[in-house]
């Protein structure tokens, strides 16, 4: 069902809140960081962003701090990072859920230190202080491209369209080029590793990884009661059968399909069955 329908059915049914949570702590910390940078003369990269140096002296954590890190003062390494993760972010979130997107998220970011980290082993490759968001938005793109691989595209800075999986082929073999020959101060290394956790989580058995992402549960957000997410057809609304359910009076949506949305909310359309599916045309010819 369009997404716009689901807008339709139900009123307070937002866009996906993690991908706008991370780019509202990512601005924020870019604020930080410019204040001390300029005012206190402080060096944050020093300590947190990621450098090979730095993770032989002990200093793992410097593989999830250095994603929330950019360039300063100039906004424009944020900026574009930030406009990244809008444009592919939601369109994840909305395929594989909140949990999973974040945790998706990082562990592309900490993918891509990992080989920007090897990579300065290599000669002629210098062991420069990395920092940004941008492994972990390469790791998005990798994951909603190998999802969605005939998606079209629209490069806004040129008047064409192009296939997600040409987009994927293009920005890996670029990445690549740039990790085995490094031309300039990008961290292509970082992309690439980002890139390649992608592929693999979508061409492997995800069934770890997702496992592994359910264990996380955020305290801020409202979570749906636990025995709505039980295999028991008992307590789990969306087990029963559905299919020849018709919504009599505006109650159909917020006991049939509110519950629906919620299990969209966090663990993705394609977490939803045949039957799920129905109710959702059902209610949608209904609102209409």
């Amino acid at each position: 069902m369009a997404l716009a329908d689901r807008y339709y059915m139900r009123e307070e049914y937002h866009p996906p809140w993690m991908t706008t949570r991370l780019i509202i702590v990512l601005i924020v910390a870019f604020f930080i960081q410019s204040a001390l940078f300029v005012y206190q003369d402080v060096e944050v990269n020093r300590h947190f962003a990621l450098s090979l140096n730095g993770l032989l002296h002990g200093k793992i954590w410097q593989l999830l701090t250095f994603q929330f890190l950019h360039s300063v003062p100039w906004p424009w390494h944020v900026l574009f990072n930030c406009l990244g993760l809008y444009f592919v972010g939601r369109q994840v979130e909305q395929l594989v859920g909140a949990r999973k997107f974040l945790g998706l998220y990082l562990m592309s970011g900490v993918a891509g230190g990992i080989l920007q980290a090897l990579l300065s082993l290599i000669p002629r490759h210098e062991d420069i202080p990395v920092v940004g968001a941008s492994a972990g938005v390469c790791g998005l793109i990798a994951i909603f491209c190998s999802l969605r691989p005939m998606e079209e595209i629209r490069m806004y800075f040129l008047p064409i369209t192009i296939r997600a999986h040409w987009f994927l082929t293009f920005l890996t073999l670029f990445s690549l080029y740039g990790a085995v020959v490094p031309y300039d101060a990008v961290a292509n290394g970082a992309h690439l590793g980002g890139i390649l956790f992608g592929i693999a989580y979508v061409r492997s058995r995800r069934s770890f990884w997702d496992n592994l992402f359910e264990r996380f549960h955020f305290p801020w957000r409202k979570q749906t009661n636990s025995s709505t997410f039980g295999t028991s057809a008992k307590n789990a609304p969306w087990k029963r059968n559905r299919a020849t359910t018709e919504p009599k009076s505006t109650t159909f949506i917020s006991k049939e399909v509110d519950p629906i949305l919620d299990k969209i909310s966090a663990q993705g359309l394609d977490s939803l069955t045949d039957e799920e599916r129905k109710v959702l045309e059902a209610a949608r010819k209904f609102m209409r």
